[in-house]
């Protein structure tokens, strides 16, 4: 190689060398860009959680969209930066919780709290916020919807109950049975023996009608505690319900009762088992003719309604499958409130010659189909009904 080439070799060399910037060998790496406030807000309003933070001032910092559902509140943009005992001025359990989050040491990590308000139950934990010198600045409380898990495990309980009720229920049914066959029998013999005795004769007719009534409440107690087994097949909602209004009329007294059949158009039909499925309509619709007294509006409606989405409970216990609502609906006297909660109890009746299990035994047909049964009053009076069923999928035993 000459001079020259070596030369021109060199230049190019350093002139490479002095094109690259100088580094210093102990210079930090380069920052990294400042959080966006923006995406941590969109991670709160996508947890499926309630979120709600309030400030040490008592103002509103967060609460996301999830929140503002289980508190069955509309989401305002001035709401943030309000007292939060104003946003939520419906809900005083849940303010009287929030308040106790900035004097309580020790925190609950898992407490449930009843919304009375709306009824509705959820599971929450409370943290406190605090700034870089350790100061209280605000309390957060993360919570979520545990109603429907409530209602299946008030549901377990309730058939834990039943089962020892049920083994009990029917020895004694089986006792009772013999005894009154045979008093209804020699009762009747008797009649015949004194034809002449106008008194006598009236007083075994009630013995024999008081020994009829009783076997009947028999024949239902061992209904009751019999397992259901279930004949699953495709069964038509529309020919149900008229099967049922049939039947309903065959054994109460319809009188001047109105009823209208509000039926949703194309609606699908439902596995479960037809014949058990008609004595539950037909049990709602003899209580709505007797509450009316031969005069008043009964309303039989269906809908189907799509799988819930979400909501804030577990996967397990969500809606995964199309259900159908049936509700029957009477604008009689309605049931008082504290009763509500005690109609579909077994042995429980307001009803003279009832025997308490007719809406024991509907509820226990409706779970045997994994459906759901309330009862409430619309704003303008009477009772509604309220069957929820899976248009698929039903137990095959309970």
């Amino acid at each position: 190689m000459t001079d020259g080439s070596r030369r021109s070799s060199t230049s190019r060399a350093g002139r490479s060398r002095a094109a690259q910037p100088r580094v210093p060998v102990d210079a930090p790496p380069a920052a990294a860009p400042a959080p966006d406030d923006r995406f941590f807000r969109q991670i709160v309003d996508s947890m499926r959680n309630g979120v709600l933070s309030v400030r040490a001032d008592g103002m509103l910092a967060v609460m996301n969209d999830e929140a503002y559902r289980i508190f069955d509140l509309k989401r305002r943009p001035e709401d943030i930066g309000r007292p939060f005992r104003d946003v939520l001025s419906g809900h005083p359990d849940a303010i009287r919780v929030l308040t106790g989050g900035f004097e309580l040491s020790h925190l609950p990590n898992r407490a449930e709290l009843r919304l009375k308000a709306s009824g509705r139950v959820i599971g929450y934990t409370l943290a406190q916020v605090r700034d870089e010198r350790g100061r209280l600045a605000g309390v957060s409380m993360f919570f979520k919807d545990l109603t429907r898990v409530e209602q299946l495990e008030e549901r377990e309980r309730l058939r834990d109950r039943l089962a020892a009720l049920g083994e009990m229920a029917a020895a004694i049914a089986h006792e009772l049975k013999n005894p009154l066959a045979g008093i209804e029998v020699m009762a009747g013999l008797l009649r015949r023996q004194i034809p002449a005795s106008p008194d006598a004769q009236s007083i075994l007719t009630d013995i024999i009608n008081e020994a009829k009534l009783a076997n009947v409440i028999v024949i239902e107690m061992l209904e009751f505690v019999r397992p259901i087994r279930l004949q699953v097949a495709h069964a038509s909602i529309p020919a149900m319900l008229h099967n049922a209004v049939t039947m309903a009329e065959s054994k109460a007294r319809r009188g001047d009762v109105h009823v209208s059949l509000q039926l949703a158009p194309d609606l699908p039909e439902l596995r479960g088992d037809e014949h058990q499925l008609v004595q539950v309509f037909t049990n709602l619709l003899i209580n709505a003719f007797e509450a009316l007294h031969g005069e008043g509006t009964i309303t039989l409606s269906a809908r189907p309604v799509a799988p819930a989405a979400g909501a804030a409970v577990p996967i397990e216990v969500r809606a995964v499958r199309p259900e159908v609502v049936i509700e029957v609906a009477d604008d009689g006297p309605g049931v008082p409130a504290d009763l509500k909660d005690r109609i579909f109890n077994p042995f429980f009746t307001t009803k003279p010659q009832g025997s308490g299990l007719g809406l024991a035994i509907v509820r226990k047909i409706v779970d045997a189909h994994d459906g759901r049964i309330d009862v409430s009053t619309p704003p303008a009076g009477g009772t509604r009904f309220r069957v929820t069923l899976p248009l698929s999928g039903a137990s095959e035993e309970l």
